[in-house]
């Protein structure tokens, strides 16, 4: 069972950075490929970016590349989502999921945490 708690999200304004971070209980936390996905309200969830259980490999979502970095400690048990010159569309509540492999789908993910608002003015 792996337990996850998003922090970070807030209010901000266009081209401003923010830091999200996932904090994993439990101590396969290092086994599991982190996901970050979003969800904006009255669309469906999208994939943002995942890393792979060492770090060493990741991948991003087409809309974020070049602009949001995915890491992760495994020493904290945590996985970040850096995420600069934010625009009104990337306004959403943000999810730290946890899967066995990469997916951008999010209906693959077997760890989900509650979410946190990220809302970005114009």
């Amino acid at each position: 069972q792996v337990q996850l708690v998003e922090a970070g999200g807030g209010l901000v304004q266009a081209g401003a950075s923010l830091r999200l971070s996932c904090a994993a209980s439990g101590r396969t936390f290092g086994s599991y490929t982190m996901h970050w996905f979003r969800q904006a309200p009255g669309k469906e969830r999208e994939f943002v970016a995942a890393i792979s259980g060492s770090g060493g490999n990741t991948l991003h979502g087409d809309s974020v590349k070049g602009r949001f970095t995915v890491s992760r400690d495994n020493a904290k048990n945590t996985v970040y989502l850096q995420m600069n010159n934010l625009k009104p569309e990337d306004t959403a509540v943000y999810y730290c999921a946890a899967f066995q492999r990469f997916s951008s789908n999010w209906r693959d993910m077997e760890y989900w945490g509650k979410g946190t608002l990220v809302t970005v003015s114009s």
